[in-house]
C-alpha cells in the first residue's frame, strides 16, 4: 500500500536508475549491492557519496536524490519534519562501527591510548560536525580522555573515506574510521569499544520529490532483506529496534 501510494506504475518512471545519497561508510557495500539490484529489477543504483550532514543539506537544497542513507538518523529525521523525506518509508537499516586504523608499513597501535605515543603525529578523524563517525570518534576520545591532548595532531576529513584515504596514503599514522571501510590493503586496523560513543544507528527515507518512489522502497526494502548479508560482511551491525 505505500508503495502504490508514493508512485504509478514503474514503466511510467523512467525506473532504469536511482540516485542514491549515501553516507560515506556505505561506499564499499554498495559497490556489491547496486548490481546485485539491477540484476535483480534492471534499474541502475546511482550511488553520491559524501558526509551525511552536508548530503542531507544537499537535499534539502533540492539535489536531485531518491533516497537517502545517513549514518544518523537525526539528519534523516530532521529532513522528515522539515517535509524533505517520507516518514512512512523511514528505515532503520544498519549500525555502524567504529575502528582505528593505521598505514600497514607504519608503527602497529594496540588502541585508542596508543595514539598518544611520539612516533604518532598525525590522527585523522572525519568532520565531528557533519560526519557521524567523526562525532563518534570524538565522543571515543573525550571518554579516553584524550580530546585536548591530541587536539594538535587531529587531520579532519570531510568524510570516513577521505579520512581512510590519509591513512592508506601514509598522510597520517593513524584513523578512526568506519569499520566498513577499512577492508583495504595498505592499512590494518582493530575495532573501537562501542562502549565509548553512542550507537552509530543509521535510517533511511525515501525523498519526497522524488518521481522514483516506488524503485527507492523496493531498493530499501532489497538492503534490509536479501541484501542484508551484505551490509554484515562490510562491518556493520543489525540496527537496535525501532
Amino acid at each position: 500500500m505505500l508503495v502504490a501510494g508514493l508512485a504509478g506504475p514503474l514503466a511510467a518512471q523512467g525506473r532504469d536508475s536511482l540516485t542514491v545519497f549515501a553516507a560515506a561508510d556505505l561506499a564499499h557495500a554498495l559497490e556489491e549491492l547496486g548490481p546485485l539490484f539491477r540484476q535483480r529489477t534492471g534499474v541502475t543504483v546511482v550511488p553520491v557519496i559524501g558526509a551525511s550532514g552536508n548530503l542531507a543539506a544537499q537535499i534539502e537544497r533540492g539535489a536531485p536524490a531518491d533516497v537517502f542513507f545517513s549514518a544518523n538518523t537525526g539528519f534523516v529525521d530532521r529532513l522528515i519534519a522539515a517535509g524533505v523525506l517520507v516518514p512512512g518509508t523511514r528505515t532503520l537499516y544498519a549500525r555502524g562501527r567504529l575502528a582505528l586504523a593505521w598505514p600497514r608499513h607504519g608503527a602497529a597501535l594496540r588502541g585508542l591510548d596508543d595514539l598518544g605515543r611520539p612516533e604518532v603525529k598525525r590522527v585523522a578523524i572525519a568532520n565531528p560536525e557533519t560526519a557521524p563517525y567523526g562525532m563518534a570518534a570524538k565522543q571515543a576520545l573525550i571518554a579516553r580522555g584524550l580530546w585536548q591532548a591530541l587536539q594538535p595532531k587531529l587531520v579532519i576529513g570531510e568524510n570516513v573515506r577521505q579520512t581512510l584515504q590519509y591513512a592508506q596514503t601514509g598522510a597520517v599514522e593513524a584513523a578512526i574510521v568506519a569499520q566498513s571501510v577499512v577492508t583495504v590493503p595498505e592499512v590494518a586496523s582493530l575495532p573501537v569499544d562501542a562502549a565509548l560513543h553512542a550507537p552509530i544507528d543509521q535510517a533511511a527515507a525515501v525523498v519526497a520529490r522524488s518521481p522514483h518512489a516506488r524503485a527507492a522502497v523496493d531498493f530499501l526494502a532489497y538492503v534490509t532483506g536479501e541484501g542484508w548479508v551484505v551490509l554484515e560482511r562490510n562491518g556493520f551491525a543489525r540496527p537496535a529496534a525501532p
